[in-house]
């Protein structure tokens, strides 16, 4: 399920299927998020080799795996797997969000989410 808009991006390091990503290094170069604090760019499509292209979903509909127990309609953050949890932080601190999951799921589960880049505080 796709219908997102992609942008081709370099991968500084090999970055899995439905992962979180953000800015790398340099200009339209990207590494896997490692935390809700990532300023997230939005989730590769497919697998990819440090030094190829990979395409990024920016917005609309696509898919995420998850890296814990997430309920329909939660706005999502990276995890340190670069893997969709709900974001949740605490007072006074700042994550930021990919989109809302449009179905509940659980760690390792690949869900539909609408994809609104985003940031909320705690």
């Amino acid at each position: 399920m796709s219908d997102a808009c992609f942008k081709g991006f370099t991968a500084e390091a090999a970055i899995g299927a439905y992962r979180i990503v953000k800015f790398g290094t340099a200009d339209h170069q990207v590494v896997l998020a490692t935390g809700p604090s990532d300023l997230a760019v939005g989730v590769s499509d497919l697998a990819t080799d440090a030094g190829d292209v990979v395409d990024v979903a920016l917005g609309e509909f696509h898919e995420v795996v998850l890296g814990g127990t997430v309920i329909r309609g939660q706005p999502l953050t990276s995890d340190a797997n670069a893997a969709a949890v709900a974001a949740a932080p605490a007072a006074g601190v700042n994550a930021v969000t990919i989109g809302f999951a449009l179905q509940s799921g659980v760690a390792g589960d690949i869900i539909p989410y609408f994809g609104q880049r985003g940031v909320i505080q705690g």
